[in-house]
């Protein structure tokens, strides 16, 4: 089949393209920028324009696959259709890819802690010979430095984003939540309408389906109830132990009970060990380097309070003799005003913050503008820290350089492209 993929450098849609083409399709597609992303699907001799204006959709194309940032006008959406070429979006398209499998589908979800719990579940069954096939929202050593990974195993192992109801594509037999605290209120009326999404994805497990979650977890109650009245078998991750890791953070352990729940289910042994050589993933708590002056560089992608939170906490606790500078970026007008009041204490376990420009992301559900002085100003006083405006990248990495001191540690930190101030450090 001939795939042509619009916006193939995000995560998701890259993971898709790969694994198609490792399939033996022809996979081709564009995006707005390179990034290494794009050039990784190169590299796997995927073609990638950075043309968006319909001239590089191939006339034999038999589907198209877009991601949900692409709007109905798009040019390349409206080359598809003057070809009458069939359109799917992303989560579409995975979903029809994982039922023609005929694999049972394990699926992560959450507002936090996908990624990494995806990962760490990777890990345990490729470790055992299991050779599941993954769909991974972050690059991993342990898929040799990819986001995906065919398998010729029996099981499906994949990121499901509540973002738009899109994990509502996907047909799973096993479901891990990590949690619910509520996000992209630009697709969500309310948290209410937020935690909707979940038990509505909790519905489309068949008659024997589970839900490993974890019970304490007094966000999750309605949720779990909704499990349970439909009759599911509910497994709380909170009965195995807090597991070590490699790699900081109690909410990574949290997520790292959800994976041995779930080898305790299937009968994978050995579980507590595959998890304590999991050597983490790209922008999770991610380990860049040391500059030559001693300051450790770390890249993280969280962008929800809940996560910078915890990201610090964690490094708080591994690096406690060490200056923590937060570079943080923003992640939408719509997220940061919507969360506003907890992002404010957010920050308290580093020494020094300085925020960026918001990264607008989607400028099209973005109503309002976040007054970044008063940003600033409200988060020193929420965080009880020093807090400094950034500015562009460019000139936030100017005001970081200014601040360092040798043995300092630098997070930098979000969901858009504030990892080149960790690559430009080092």
């Amino acid at each position: 089949m001939n795939i042509f993929c619009s916006g193939i450098g995000g995560i998701g849609l890259s993971a898709y393209a790969a694994y198609q083409k490792a399939s033996g399709h022809t996979v081709s597609g564009s995006d707005r920028a390179e990034s290494d992303l794009t050039k990784a699907l190169q590299k796997e001799g995927i073609t990638v324009s950075l043309k968006q204006d319909g001239s590089a959709v191939p006339l034999d194309t038999e589907l198209f696959v877009y991601t949900l940032a692409l709007p109905s006008d798009h040019p390349e959406r409206l080359q598809a259709a003057k070809l009458k070429i069939p359109q799917k979006t992303y989560f579409e398209a995975l979903g029809d890819l994982v039922r023609e499998s005929g694999k049972p589908l394990i699926a992560v979800c959450g507002t936090h802690g996908k990624s990494s719990t995806t990962a760490m579940a990777a890990k345990v069954f490729i470790d055992v010979g299991r050779d599941p096939s993954v769909i991974l929202g972050t690059k991993t050593k342990d898929l040799q430095g990819r986001n995906f990974r065919k398998g010729g195993g029996s099981e499906w192992i994949a990121e499901a984003c509540e973002y738009h109801r899109s994990f509502l594509h996907l047909s799973p037999t096993i479901i891990l939540l990590t949690n619910a605290d509520g996000d992209h209120f630009d697709a969500f009326k309310d948290l209410t309408d937020y935690q909707k999404a979940f038990q509505e994805f909790i519905a489309k497990l068949p008659k024997d389906g589970i839900l490993i979650t974890h019970c304490s977890d007094s966000g999750l109650q309605g949720i779990i109830q909704f499990a349970r009245e439909r009759g599911v078998k509910v497994i709380d991750a909170d009965a195995f132990p807090l597991p070590a890791l490699s790699i900081p953070g109690h909410h990574m352990q949290s997520n790292a009970q959800l994976v041995l729940a779930l080898a305790d289910v299937l009968g994978i042994p050995h579980a507590e060990n595959a998890l304590k050589g999991y050597a983490g993933s790209w922008r999770r708590t991610e380990v860049k380097g040391e500059t030559k002056e001693g300051v450790l560089v770390i890249d993280d992608y969280g962008h929800h309070p809940a996560e910078v939170r915890a990201t610090l906490q964690g490094l708080r606790e591994r690096y406690p003799e060490r200056r923590i500078l937060c570079v943080f970026q923003p992640h939408t007008h719509d997220r940061t005003i919507k969360l506003y009041s907890d992002f404010l204490s957010a920050f308290s376990d580093s020494d020094i913050v300085i925020l960026s420009d918001v990264y607008d992301a989607r400028p099209q559900s973005d109503a309002e503008k976040v007054d970044m002085p008063k940003f600033v100003s409200d988060s020193a006083k929420g965080s009880k820290v020093e807090v400094v405006q950034g500015g562009s990248l460019d000139n936030t990495l100017k005001i970081l350089q200014t601040m360092l001191h040798k043995n300092d540690l630098v997070l930098t930190m979000g969901a858009g492209d504030i990892g080149r101030i960790a690559d430009a450090l080092l």
